[in-house]
């Protein structure tokens, strides 16, 4: 199983410019390949280095394996547009959102992140420091640091390129580690069912809830400021509604999703269970709100939430399955009678053929739940994704 290890430099001020310097001279040349791949229509690795590779090295100085990681990272950014545009990811193909996307070339910030294979970033784990190369020559004893368990795991088990990035001034390295996975769990005795919503973010049948009033409280703050600094207008309040408060907001959130799911995954281990989740797959289109709800449920990172269940299942050999969301509201956990008059209230559930009274989202669990034992009963494997990222 492949995970990022997210570990933080601590370059000096000489050290840091050397590091900006090299940074932006690697991304000016991916956006000058860029512009070139776009003029020829070539977004093929192979025939876009026959025609960037000797300009890149002459023009930014890089060396053979920068210019190179440079032109791929080109290729790939092309890759991932054109997929983007086939998905609909930018509306439909006549549309001016689609038109925008596929009408220019690609553009590179200063600051994006750079590859680097071990022949350009060697570690040396118990000094905690790295060699790395850059465009003024090699340079050596940048140290880092990060969480021991973090550490740890990137002393181990590393394996493959690492990213340099810039994020607000601070200097970061996203290593690729191979985890070996544990033992898969082949019989669970049953499966805990996670129900996802607003109001209480997960419930499980276990009878847990991790309750989101105050998180959209506190994101409800958060829009309210961008917006006004949004309607001043000025460049500084453009740029702190866009970045900060963003970034603080999407901090916050992948905080609080990593510890859901290590509560909800300890204790599937624990118990010698599975997990079933809801297959929320194309939600926004079936799912009609009114315009004031459509922030608060398409905003949060459920998609997100999902995934750091699944790698942190797969870690601790829990299975993990996918169940179909649908009438889990309103079909009763205990007769299995659907109907929507089953919800009077958002909280409540009580069942007219029955008279089974539950909070809604533990009956909604306890449905996930059962759907789950009845998907791997038919023999279907978890569907956990393979690659996240450790915060």
């Amino acid at each position: 199983m492949k995970l990022v290890v997210r570990v933080k430099l601590l370059p000096t001020p000489a050290q840091a410019s050397v590091l900006e310097a090299t940074l932006t001279a690697c991304n000016e040349a991916a956006t000058w390949a860029a512009q070139v791949a776009f003029d020829e229509g070539v977004c093929k690795n192979l025939p876009l280095r026959r025609l960037t590779y000797r300009e890149i090295k002459a023009r930014w100085g890089l060396g053979a394996q920068a210019a190179q990681h440079a032109i791929k990272k080109t290729c790939d950014a092309y890759t991932t547009l054109a997929a983007k545009l086939r998905n609909g990811r930018y509306g439909r193909p006549c549309s001016k959102r689609h038109s925008r996307a596929s009408g220019k070339p690609v553009v590179f910030r200063a600051q994006a992140a750079q590859p680097y294979d071990d022949r350009m970033l060697s570690w040396q784990h118990e000094a905690r420091t790295v060699s790395i190369w850059t465009t003024g020559g090699r340079m050596k004893n940048v140290a880092f640091t990060g969480m021991a368990d973090q550490l740890e795991v990137l002393a181990r088990h590393r394996q493959g390129e690492s990213d340099l990035l810039c994020e607000g001034g601070q200097w970061y390295l996203l290593a690729t580690c191979e985890i070996p996975e544990a033992e898969p769990n082949a019989h669970p005795v049953s499966f805990i069912g996670v129900d996802l919503g607003i109001v209480n973010i997960a419930a499980t049948s276990d009878g847990a809830k991790y309750s989101g009033r105050r998180i959209n409280r506190r994101r409800a703050k958060d829009r309210a400021l961008r917006s006004k600094l949004q309607k001043k207008g000025t460049k500084s309040a453009k740029r702190r509604a866009t970045k900060k408060c963003t970034g603080r907001e999407a901090r916050r959130n992948k905080d609080i999703n990593h510890k859901i799911a290590k509560r909800i995954v300890a204790e599937a281990a624990r118990t010698g269970r599975g997990i079933a989740l809801e297959d929320l797959g194309g939600i926004r289109e079936r799912v009609r709100l009114r315009k004031p709800q459509r922030t608060t449920l398409h905003s949060w990172p459920f998609a997100q939430l999902g995934a750091f269940i699944g790698y942190k299942a797969r870690r601790a050999g829990v299975p993990v399955v996918y169940v179909d969301a649908a009438y889990t509201s309103q079909e009763c956990s205990q007769c299995h009678h659907v109907e929507r008059g089953n919800r009077p209230s958002q909280a409540v559930f009580a069942c007219r053929s029955c008279g089974f009274v539950e909070h809604a989202d533990h009956n909604s669990s306890h449905n996930i739940a059962h759907r789950g034992w009845y998907v791997w009963v038919c023999g279907v494997e978890s569907t956990a994704p393979a690659l996240t990222l450790i915060a």
